[in-house]
């Protein structure tokens, strides 16, 4: 009787925190952190929640939709919360800087291991095949269903990288997490009201035409992320404008295109509430610090 008690307890435990890994894992329950209109609340509760669903993961280690998840929330907290901040700090500021810079890189490869490992549990040997062939071939086998799981992996390292682009060990990488977003982009352009697209943007219009990037292949891009965004995307307007204007020292457009980001309101798409939120505050920094990415002119005609 005591052993038996003892089984179906420990059943009803494991159900539980399964139940509880799977609510977690659901679209509903990541949109209570990005549709919240108050960052620094979300900034306090993250860690909590990280550290919790690292618990949950040590008790249900074979869940990939929690390994997902997991992976998901330390990349967007290293993002938001500690990379994008550094990244407005000033260069008076380097060993700050340069000490969040490293915080974000390891928060950053935290996520991306996790998701990782979900894809490992939904499709055995994948990861080990790419680093053999970075080929679409390879990613043959997944689903559309399975897009976040791409998204999410490729987020997480080239947010590493983009820390530190000169860290060759994580720059070997960056072609094989390329072939993750273009087989992302292939299965559900659509993804996250054009999340995918977002990427491009940034990638295409900071590379140079002899390495694959360009102006027009931004641009179109950044069409298609409007596109799936219904024009909400504050992100793709700030991505244009820090890579493509900054690129061609187009102040005009650079101008126009953050005042356009804030005209946003973040109010009609509440789902993504939280990130239009934190990307109007890099706009209205990087108006604000326009000087420093183009040679101005005062009114008397002399440089800033």
């Amino acid at each position: 009787m005591v052993i038996s008690f003892v089984i179906t307890s420990c059943s009803f435990k494991k159900m539980a925190i399964e139940s509880v890994a799977d609510s977690l894992s659901t679209a509903g329950g990541s949109i209570v952190f990005t549709g919240e209109d108050d960052p620094q609340l979300v900034k306090d509760a993250l860690p909590v929640l990280m550290k919790s669903l690292e618990a949950l993961l040590d008790q249900t280690p074979n869940n990939p939709a929690l390994c997902l998840t997991t992976g998901q929330i330390f990349v967007m907290y290293a993002n938001a919360f500690v990379h994008t901040p550094a990244s407005m700090l000033s260069d008076d500021d380097f060993e700050l800087k340069d000490s969040q810079f490293r915080r974000a890189k390891k928060l950053y490869l935290r996520g991306y291991k996790y998701i990782l490992r979900g894809i490992e549990l939904k499709y055995p040997g994948m990861t080990s095949k790419l680093k053999k062939d970075a080929s679409l071939s390879v990613l043959s086998g997944v689903q559309q269903e399975d897009t976040a799981y791409l998204y999410w992996a490729v987020a997480g390292w080239m947010g590493a990288y983009s820390t530190n682009a000169l860290d060759f060990e994580v720059g070997v990488g960056v072609p094989i997490v390329l072939v993750m977003m273009n087989k992302a982009l292939e299965l559900n352009p659509a993804f996250g009201k054009g999340s995918i697209h977002s990427f491009y943007i940034s990638y295409y219009g900071s590379l140079p035409v002899a390495l694959g990037g360009g102006e027009e292949k931004a641009r179109y891009h950044f069409k298609k992320a409007l596109e799936y965004s219904n024009g909400l995307s504050v992100s793709a307007y700030v991505s244009l404008a820090a890579s493509v204007a900054v690129k061609k020292q187009d102040v005009d457009e650079y101008t126009e295109l953050l005042n356009k980001a804030l005209t946003i309101d973040v109010d009609q798409d509440p789902a993504n509430r939280l990130v239009n939120i934190i990307m109007q505050d890099k706009a209205k920094w990087l108006l604000d610090h326009k000087g420093d990415k183009f040679l101005l002119e005062n009114e008397k005609g002399e440089e800033e």
